[in-house]
C-alpha cells in the first residue's frame, strides 16, 4: 500500500463491542506515532459522548456512521493519523472509506460474541434491553470481507501481544 505523505492514515479498528478494539487502539498509538507522525485515538463511544448521541437503532447507527466517516476524512485530510476504534459493521461505511480516504487501513478484530458475553467483556450484554439494539444480538453485523489486517481475539493473549502482532502487520502493509 502506497501512502500519500500529505495526508494522515486512518487505522480503522473494527469489531464487535468487547472485542478489544479500543484497548488495541490505545496500545498501538505510541508506535504508530513514532513511525508515521502525529496520531490521535478516538472511539465510537468517544464521539457518542462528545455529541450526545444516545440512540442505538439501526437507522440511527447508519446515520451516525456517515458522520463518523466524514469525521475521519476531516482529520486525515489535515495530515493527522487517526486510530478509530468503532464497531463499524456496515459494508457501506468501509466501502466509503476505501473510496474517499486515501490512506485507509482496515483492521478487524474478530471475537466470538458468546465468548465476549461469557467473559463479561462488555456490560451492555448484561443489561438486556436497557441500552437499545445491540450489534451482534438484535442487529445483524456485516463483518468485513477483505480487511487489510484480521486478528482473531480468543482472549487467551494479552492486549499487548495482540497489539504487537497488529503493529507488525501494519509495518508490512505500509512499507
Amino acid at each position: 500500500m502506497k501512502i500519500n505523505k500529505r495526508k494522515g492514515i486512518l487505522f480503522w479498528v473494527t469489531g464487535l463491542s468487547g472485542s478489544g478494539k479500543t484497548s488495541v487502539a490505545k496500545n498501538i498509538k505510541k508506535k504508530i506515532e513514532r513511525k508515521y507522525g502525529p496520531t490521535i485515538v478516538v472511539s465510537g463511544d468517544d464521539l457518542r459522548k462528545i455529541f450526545n448521541f444516545k440512540s442505538y437503532s439501526l437507522k440511527e447507527r447508519i446515520l451516525l456512521s456517515k458522520k463518523f466517516n466524514k469525521f475521519c476524512k476531516y482529520i486525515t485530510d489535515q495530515k493527522i493519523n487517526l486510530i478509530f476504534a468503532v464497531i463499524g459493521m456496515f459494508d457501506r461505511m468501509r466501502s466509503w472509506n476505501r473510496k474517499n480516504i486515501e490512506n485507509y487501513l482496515e483492521i478487524y478484530i474478530k471475537a466470538d460474541i458468546k465468548k465476549i458475553i461469557k467473559l463479561k467483556k462488555k456490560k451492555i450484554y448484561l443489561k438486556k434491553g436497557k441500552v437499545g439494539p445491540i450489534m451482534g444480538i438484535n442487529i445483524k453485523p456485516e463483518f468485513p470481507k477483505n480487511p487489510h489486517i484480521k486478528i482473531q481475539n480468543n482472549f487467551n493473549q494479552s492486549i499487548s501481544k495482540i497489539s504487537d502482532n497488529i503493529f507488525k502487520q501494519i509495518l508490512k502493509k505500509l512499507n
